[in-house]
């Protein structure tokens, strides 16, 4: 009887322990969620900023001769691939192929890049113009915006690296797969708001 007792109370924290892993994770995951739902009113208000000042030139340039839409085009093909190699490394996790994860991870990370560095070069360039955040009301909304969102990119590259190498020191673990789901999560989401940003801020502004 006393042997059983003691088998008892030594398997009682471990079967307490497993019953809140799945709470945690779930945890983990509906917090990142309420996040992303509170970036949304964030860029939401952006968004509506821009929609109010969007007209308010001062007599300075207009959107379409402020913004260069070829170079647009190209910045956002990167930002929509970092993307797709995300999903192509995250179906590697569901793998458990850590090479094949990383190294599509890497593809993601350095597109991404390429994009910030792009629209660095893009606000240089406007700026040099005469067409800076201080020229009008338009300017400010604008790279207000579209600077929130290269800085939450910028954010997700950092991210991103030190997942890849926590992942490449530690393996998949769960707390690793876990991270790299919320880290999905926010880099698709940046792509939706990037998408909001290139239909109306570009394209919409332009033809105003």
């Amino acid at each position: 009887m006393s042997t059983t007792a003691v088998d008892t109370v030594h398997n009682a924290p471990a079967t307490f322990y497993c019953a809140e892993e799945p709470a945690a994770h779930n945890g983990s995951l509906l917090g990142f969620w309420l996040y992303l739902m509170s970036d949304c009113f964030v860029f939401a208000s952006l968004f509506a900023c821009n929609a109010v000042l969007g007209t308010s030139y001062a007599g300075g340039p207009t959107a379409a001769q402020a913004l260069d839409l070829p170079g647009l085009a190209v910045n956002t093909a990167l930002l929509l691939v970092s993307s797709v190699t995300f999903g192509f490394a995250m179906l590697e996790m569901a793998r458990e192929q850590k090479g094949a994860m990383l190294g599509w991870l890497a593809v993601s990370g350095l597109l991404a890049a390429a994009f910030v560095g792009l629209e660095i070069h893009e606000f240089l360039g406007m700026i040099a113009d005469g067409a800076g955040p201080g020229r009008s009301a338009f300017l400010s909304s604008f790279f207000t915006l579209v600077g929130t969102h290269g800085l939450h990119v910028t954010v997700g590259i950092l991210w991103l690296i030190v997942l890849m190498v926590q992942s490449a020191k530690y393996g998949l673990n769960e707390a690793n797969v876990r991270r790299l789901r919320c880290l999905s999560m926010f880099w698709h989401f940046l792509d939706l708001i990037w998408v909001g940003v290139f239909s109306y801020v570009y394209l919409a502004g332009v033809l105003r």
